[in-house]
């Protein structure tokens, strides 16, 4: 698609009351209309998306870069389609940070101005607006949600034609970049299918006709679920743009934790766990018999605890501040605010706990206030029991709230 063509392209619209940051920051569509016309299903161009300089800019890249101690994998450095190896810009930080794979910011300079694209990794680790940001999005979603941010000297690419394994919104933060797309030659990749299991057939689709050919400005978004290819180059200036990575969960992920689910089921049955005749060449009697028992476990079995375990081990939770927490477990009182701590993934099951920090057993009496806070709003202590906030300030699991 060329900027001629309008197919494809969004222009944001009025954010209505209570939308979320799909609506409001990235897209302009309500989340229903996303999931229905967008969603894993084709890309959106969306101009003038906002200004997005509260989350990201070339100060922030210079402060990472130069100022945090940051060491790899938090940094990639790309030229000519490949990745440098990391000894190539990183060092020993000196006296009293001796470690040595920090980056080494004159290194990177010098890579930089030989027309090299510095990939800052995993963001939502490293930067707290990016942080909040990837969260929020990421609890709006339903998916985990990483963040990287590319930096392109002018008139420069750091990667050929490829594919991503996830969805990504890129957001451009500075400067101008071309992007090409082109629809994928293989749908819907797995997250163990790379884009160099198809090698050649991306080298022979990005020769053809481009979905998507156009100049991304500051505050434009693409999005582009997994699978489809493209290629980004910067105009005639720096480039930074911001990736927003959707770790999507898929059918696939669902059927494994069914699997597991229903092999544990199996490891009860004493007919699986006997030992097959002696002498079997070929056991498609056996198989038949193990095939149907599957078949009835997969139908016994439920996957959703190990699948709620998976997605509590895909993400972190929100920031736990300790000099924060001690003063208010030491400054406790009736009046204290207190919260449930953000993207904990917290479920209540019987009188079990689950949480991102671990699993709590609670007496039956404390059911009702426990209830109360999981629906995000701030209480105070006094009208959940004093000593059950203490608990959890303890556990992690609330954390003080502003009054």
């Amino acid at each position: 698609m060329s900027d001629s063509r309008t197919d494809g392209l969004q222009a944001p619209g009025a954010a209505t009351a209570g939308a979320g940051l799909l609506e409001t920051r990235l897209t302009g569509l309500r989340r229903e209309e996303f999931a229905r016309d967008i969603w894993a299903r084709t890309a959106l161009l969306t101009r003038r998306a906002g200004d997005f300089s509260d989350l990201f800019s070339a100060d922030a890249v210079d402060e990472l870069l130069s100022r945090r101690g940051l060491r790899t994998p938090f940094l990639r450095v790309a030229k000519n389609g490949s990745t440098l190896p990391g000894s190539s810009f990183t060092s020993s930080a000196g006296v009293g940070a001796t470690i040595a794979d920090q980056l080494d910011d004159t290194a990177l300079w010098r890579e930089f101005a030989d027309g090299a694209t510095l990939v800052l990794q995993a963001l939502q680790r490293t930067w707290s607006p990016v942080a909040d940001f990837s969260a929020g999005l990421s609890a709006e979603l339903g998916h985990p949600v990483q963040a990287n941010a590319y930096v392109t000297p002018p008139q420069n690419r750091g990667f050929d034609d490829h594919y991503d394994v996830h969805d990504v919104f890129v957001l451009q933060i500075e400067g101008t970049k071309r992007w090409i797309v082109h629809r994928p030659v293989h749908t819907d990749p797995l997250r163990d299918q790379p884009w160099t299991d198809h090698r050649s057939a991306v080298a022979e689709a990005a020769q053809g006709e481009p979905h998507i050919d156009t100049v991304l400005g500051p505050g434009d978004v693409l999005y582009l679920p997994r699978g489809w290819l493209h290629a980004a180059e910067a105009q005639g200036e720096v480039s930074i743009h911001l990736t927003l990575g959707i770790h999507t969960w898929t059918r696939y992920e669902l059927a494994e934790q069914l699997t597991r689910a229903a092999l544990a089921v199996l490891r009860d049955d004493p007919r699986m766990r006997a030992s097959l005749p002696l002498g079997v060449d070929e056991p498609a009697g056996e198989a038949d018999m193990v095939r149907e028992r599957l078949a009835e476990a997969v139908a016994e079995a439920d996957a959703a605890p190990l699948f709620h375990r998976a997605r509590r081990g895909q993400a972190r939770p929100a920031p736990l501040g300790p000099l924060a927490q001690l003063a208010a477990v030491e400054g406790l009182g009736p009046e204290t605010p207190v919260r449930l701590r953000g993207a904990l993934e917290a479920r209540l099951a019987g009188g079990s706990l689950t949480t991102r920090v671990g699993r709590l057993d609670l007496p039956d009496k404390d059911l009702a206030s426990l209830t109360r806070l999981l629906d995000g709003e701030v209480r105070t202590a006094g009208e959940l029991g004093v000593a059950f906030v203490r608990r959890l300030l303890h556990a992690g699991v609330l954390v003080p709230a502003a009054p």
